[in-house]
């Protein structure tokens, strides 16, 4: 089947706020000041567990891999706790992904967040029967950009990888595509906005209502 895989945070679902405030209990339990922002640094937090506790480690100038490595546990564990109070998925992920598996494509997940989480995630905000695969940072020993998850996404949805795109929103996206030599549709509804353009991603969408149009363009 013609396969379209998904990126999760910031693409399918705006996941942004859940991640800030596990990286600020853990700057409260650090007994810290400092706490990050979840509209200012809401692109960090897309970028993961690691990239939120050096950022605000860094502007204490107290940065430390030492440090990020004792706190991304508590971080996940606290992610874990309250994975969807904030979540919500972007207007329209819905209606595209079933327009998708309507007009005869695969879809599946992959993501750099943790697989558990990913599956808790998916599951609680009603979508997980709606893709095929889902593969997250830790089901294979690399994640993305590497192809390898990627590949795995498309082969565990019954999909093509000759006939096959990726949809994100960030720059490891695009080279996860450009690894694989398949398409890449970009959002513009995520924190880096228009920026994405930048990437020069064979597609770009600023609404999920456009998205079956693009794939329809690039892999038929």
């Amino acid at each position: 089947m013609r396969c379209v895989i998904f990126d999760l945070d910031g693409t399918l679902a705006d996941t942004s706020g859940d991640l800030i405030a596990a990286a600020n209990h853990c700057f409260d339990r650090m007994g810290v000041a400092e706490r990050l922002d979840p509209v200012t640094d809401a692109a960090t937090a897309f970028r993961g567990g690691r990239a939120m506790l050096r950022l605000g480690l860094g502007r204490m100038g107290a940065v430390s891999e030492d440090e990020v490595d004792r706190w991304y546990p508590e971080l996940l564990r606290a992610y874990g706790e309250a994975i969807d109070t904030h979540t919500r998925l972007y207007p329209g992920a819905v209606d595209a992904v079933e327009a998708l598996r309507r007009a005869g494509y695969a879809v599946g997940i992959c993501t750099n967040k943790p697989e558990g989480l990913a599956e808790t995630l998916t599951a609680r905000l009603g979508v997980r029967g709606l893709f095929a695969s889902l593969v997250g940072a830790d089901t294979l020993p690399t994640r993305k950009p590497d192809v390898a998850p990627y590949w795995a996404a498309v082969d565990g949805a019954g999909g093509r990888r000759d006939a096959s795109l990726i949809v994100g929103d960030t720059e490891t996206d695009r080279k996860t595509a450009r690894a694989a030599a398949r398409p890449c549709i970009l959002v513009t509804f995520g924190p880096d906005g228009d920026a994405v353009r930048g990437l020069d991603p064979e597609g770009v969408i600023g609404h999920f209502g456009d998205l079956g149009n693009e794939v329809a363009r690039l892999i038929g």
